[in-house]
């Protein structure tokens, strides 16, 4: 709590303003959510980020928030429109990629930190225009051919899948290099992030922190990739806890026998180590069973007729496998100068500059009803489309 710069407090005194354009070139939006007056600022120059601020009118006073996620670069200005628990921003003059921004602030997710850190919390996801396709979870004791049937999905259908990089807190090691082979990065670091909610899994291996952000799982569906995860049972079990939709697969072996008889055929590990595989793998599989995380068991008895099985769970069975598709996704071109209203679930962006052409004056109407994800990741199931008046909207 405490004091917030002068004009904005002149200003919250004449009333609510949205996209008011400021002296000292900055801009400013203010949203109302119950008692709260949440203000956005950011500077004409594209140097900072927009800051946030609230106004606690049952407290007469300023709250400065802990802003979690990736925060956007200001620009030309900026609009915002309240929907449900989330504030859409959009941001003026910027590229088709970077102009949707969700100011998250009573989310599940934000609700989780608010009560983790004990402070006011909003958080800040980027939107994307459509979904991408659910991650896969493929979780299975040592040996039992997971990777193998990866590596053959992989191979197939090498433009459709991808792998999220991890991050770990170890050095690197011979021609290891960062962000291609694991994400390196600080001990403190990590642990502040994964205290913030931006890991799925993650697990602590003879002192160094190990793990799958939402960030890394977010960039393989920006690719238009699907993303695969290859954990173990724990780390599948803490995804299926976080707030990403995927498939989860748990591969078994046909029995404990023929197990065995693959671990020491492989002839890769000590007699100690492949008894301790052992007992690790009956353990995993009597939870990969057991357990509520899996959507699916598969039994690799036959390698070929299991990984028949795998396409056929991902809706692949019959596909021929292609080159890259070459339709471009489809982009929204915000006008710079525009007005924002709400109608139900539907966002009415109209142009209110003079100078474009007869095509350009078409309103745009962004469908909000089929949100997906969301802070520490993206919020993804938007729509759009133009529209000619506010007729077509009936």
């Amino acid at each position: 709590m405490g004091e917030a710069p002068a004009f904005l407090v002149d200003d919250l005194q004449d009333g609510p303003l949205n996209g008011l354009e400021l002296n000292n070139g900055t801009c400013k939006t203010t949203t109302v959510v119950g008692e709260k007056t949440y203000v956005t600022v950011g500077a004409d120059d594209g140097t900072l980020s927009i800051d946030v601020q609230i106004f606690d009118r049952s407290l007469g006073e300023w709250v400065h928030p802990t802003v979690l996620g990736t925060k956007p670069l200001s620009c030309n200005g900026h609009s915002a429109v309240l929907f449900e628990n989330r504030i859409l921003v959009l941001k003026k003059g910027s590229k088709s990629d970077d102009q949707i921004w969700f100011l998250e602030v009573d989310t599940e997710y934000v609700r989780q930190q608010r009560k983790k850190l004990g402070t006011e919390v909003v958080a800040w996801s980027k939107g994307v225009i459509g979904n991408a396709e659910k991650p896969i979870v493929i979780s299975g004791p040592s040996g039992v051919g997971k990777g193998t049937l990866i590596s053959m999905l992989m191979k197939e259908f090498p433009s459709m899948f991808g792998f999220s990089v991890s991050h770990t807190t170890r050095a690197p090691r011979n021609m290891e290099k960062d962000g291609v082979h694991y994400h390196f990065t600080e001990k403190s670091v990590m642990e502040k992030e994964i205290k913030s909610g931006k890991f799925l899994e993650f697990a602590s291996v003879h002192g160094n922190l190990y793990g799958t952000s939402v960030e890394a799982v977010e960039v393989v569906a920006d690719a238009g990739k699907r993303c695969i995860l290859d954990i173990d049972v724990q780390g599948a079990r803490s995804v299926r806890a976080s707030s990403l939709e995927a498939i989860f697969i748990f591969v078994c072996p046909p029995s404990m026998e023929e197990l065995e008889k693959r671990l020491r055929d492989r002839g890769t590990e000590t007699e100690e180590q492949i008894l301790k595989r052992l007992r690790n793998a009956q353990a995993e599989i009597e939870q990969g069973k057991s357990s509520n995380i899996f959507d699916f068991i598969l039994y690799n008895d036959n390698l070929e007729e299991c990984y028949d099985r795998l396409k056929k769970l991902l809706g692949l069975d019959g596909f021929v496998a292609t080159s890259p598709k070459s339709a471009a996704p489809r982009e929204i071109n915000l006008p710079t100068d525009h007005s924002v209203s709400k109608i139900d679930d539907k966002i009415i962006i109209s142009c209110i500059s003079s100078g474009l052409d007869k095509e350009s004056k078409n309103s745009i109407m962004l469908d909000v009803s089929s949100l997906k994800g969301g802070a520490p990741g993206r919020t993804r199931g938007l729509d759009f489309q133009v529209i000619g008046s506010m007729d077509q909207l009936s």
